[in-house]
């Protein structure tokens, strides 16, 4: 066997359905390989490094399997950066591989020769050359294992390209693969002995208890226990931005997003009148704290932690108690250490007052999500896009940039299913995202209506894929947010309170048009009614459409954003008179 032969076996063997790629000098012999085996791998050309691995990521964030691209040597795996950092960051499970010169001419100036290893070295779980092609089975399995194992994450692999043009004895080999890391959790953890006991006892003592979901919960695939377990101790839950989808949003107990960006203030309040707090799966980072000043109220010895990483306990303040272990396995034995004799009333109070504060802030925003302005208000258009989101009626997915559309997406989006997911990477926080991400979506599950959201700034650095979305004919809707500008940097601009903003601004681009040059089905739209017929179309169009939807930038008022609000002079946790807010 050749070595490719060899690489593409153990990728099948470990249940890769997708791999997603780009062509190149080096990495010909691999894609021999792969030719030979097309009814059991499929691969997606992507038209950018960059674009392959944000479709790796969202495969890996939308399924229990890590997601794999692949890209040839020099700038090839320089573009590749961005991609892999995200990934590992936010605890997405991703496979990349560099199919890298052959290692006979290491040291010797070739062109495009990098240290692919150590590039990646910081920004994985693991990053390792092989250097034998009869290495390659082991390391395979060990990046499967190491990549949805304890928290999951990013692992790099550089392959030299004579690597896989070697001839390998089958004898001196063995192409088994270990089950349990085909998918992720791998090994997951339950808690110690004594834990669960502890933590139910900490809810018992507390008046105003309090659940937490971060995007560990997403991961484990958690949301259904956590939901469950909330329901039967009757507890309020919140979520950071990347555990949105934990539970329906209507639901009683499902009270908001907390932290800085896209926040609801009944949530943030719900985090500062709260006395124990259970937080699952979230490093407690900069964005929900509002860079640790929030809540106002030391969050210090009242406090419990469930995360699968022991490093991440305890890491920002001081807990009451710290369960390392796997959020679904937790969650499921305290559902079933829970006394026959719970109270369930004790804390419905507390439920009842958060969800006062709830209605209260939906009936002062309904003010601003009718407004018709020209041009069209983001908060508006997530208002229409939730209305024809209810009457498609269907499991979506959404895939959002970090620009424009995730404040208002955050706050105002209200999913009614436990299936539908919105996804925003969020710990760099790139552009360029939504549009790949789509296709990565689409190969995680076809019966799913994919949906990108994006502003123009983000459009111009990934616009080539369109041609993927048409070549592939993935039946995606993308939402344009255009409003000619950078506007989170141009609202950052303007809080210094002047309008001396400098290199922010550009000529808005025709979506439309641009849309119709590569093949989509497009748009343009201005006002409610171009907003909602295009969208009842676009939900049901099978092919790839996009929506040029014309927008007021961010940086014109103040958006839902805690920190922004509170150097405006703010109270970011009243939840009256929100028209007076963002005029």
């Amino acid at each position: 066997m050749r070595g490719a032969d060899v690489l593409v076996e153990m990728l099948i063997r470990y249940g890769v359905e997708n791999i997603f790629g780009v062509p190149g000098d080096t990495n010909v012999s691999f894609y021999e390989a792969l030719q030979n085996r097309t009814d059991e791998i499929t691969h997606v050309m992507a038209r950018d490094e960059r674009s392959a691995g944000f479709m790796a990521d969202a495969y890996g964030r939308l399924t229990d399997k890590p997601g794999v691209f692949e890209c040839p040597s020099g700038a090839g795996a320089m573009y590749s950066l961005p991609p892999v950092a995200e990934s590992n960051s936010s605890s997405v499970p991703v496979i990349l591989l560099t199919i890298d010169l052959p290692i006979v001419g290491e040291g010797r100036g070739v062109l495009t020769e990098l240290d692919c290893a150590r590039l990646f070295d910081p920004i994985t779980k693991m990053s390792v050359q092989i250097k034998t092609p009869e290495k390659i089975p082991e390391i395979i399995r060990r990046a499967f294992r190491v990549a949805c194992s304890g928290t999951p994450g990013a692992v790099h692999l550089q392959i030299p390209e004579d690597m896989l043009s070697a001839e390998i004895d089958p004898a001196t080999i063995s192409l088994h693969c270990e089950e349990e890391c085909r998918t992720f959790p791998a090994f997951p953890m339950a808690s110690q002995p004594g834990k669960v006991e502890g933590i139910l006892d900490l809810i018992k003592k507390a008046k105003k208890p309090l659940i937490v979901a971060g995007g560990g919960v997403n991961r484990s695939c958690a949301g259904a226990v956590v939901t469950e377990f909330a329901e039967k101790m009757n507890i309020p839950v919140v979520n950071t931005m990347t555990g949105q989808g934990t539970i329906p949003d209507n639901h009683r107990l499902g009270i908001g997003v907390i932290g800085d960006n896209g926040f609801h203030p009944h949530a943030n309040k719900a985090l500062e009148e709260s006395d124990f707090v259970l937080f699952i799966g979230s490093k407690m980072g900069s964005v929900v704290t509002v860079g640790w000043t929030f809540p106002k109220i030391t969050l210090n010895k009242r406090i419990a932690q469930i995360d699968i990483n022991p490093e991440r306990l305890a890491n920002n303040y001081e807990n009451l108690m710290s369960v390392a272990g796997d959020a679904k396995i937790v969650l499921q034995e305290l559902i079933d250490a829970i006394p026959s004799d719970v109270d369930t009333k004790k804390h419905q109070s507390w439920v009842d007052t958060l969800n006062e504060y709830r209605s209260n802030f939906w009936e002062n925003a309904n003010i601003l999500l009718e407004r018709e302005d020209v041009p069209l208000r983001p908060e508006r258009v997530v208002k229409i896009f939730n209305d024809q989101l209810d009457k498609y009626n269907k499991p979506v997915h959404i895939l959002s940039d970090a620009g424009t559309p995730t404040p208002y997406m955050t706050r105002f989006l209200r999913i009614g299913d436990n299936h539908s997911r919105l996804v925003i990477p969020r710990a760099f926080g790139g552009l360029g995202s939504a549009i790949p991400a789509v296709v990565g979506a689409y190969y995680a599950d076809k019966k799913r209506k994919a949906i990108g959201m994006f502003g123009d700034g983000s459009m111009g650095m990934s616009t080539g894929e369109l041609e993927t979305l048409v070549r592939l004919n993935v039946p995606a809707m993308l939402m344009l947010f255009n409003n000619g500008c950078f506007g989170w940097i141009k609202g950052l601009h303007r809080l210094k309170g002047h309008n001396q903003c400098f290199g922010v601004d550009f000529l808005p681009p025709d979506g439309k048009a641009i849309g119709e040059a590569f093949g989509l089905k497009s748009w343009k739209i201005t006002t409610s009614e171009e907003l909602e017929a295009a969208l009842a179309e676009g939900f049901y169009y099978n092919g790839p459409c996009l929506l040029d939807i014309h927008v007021e930038s961010m940086a014109d008022r103040v958006p839902p954003v805690y920190s922004w609000l509170r150097k405006r002079g703010h109270d970011p946790l009243e939840v009256t008179n929100e028209e007076v807010k963002y005029l």
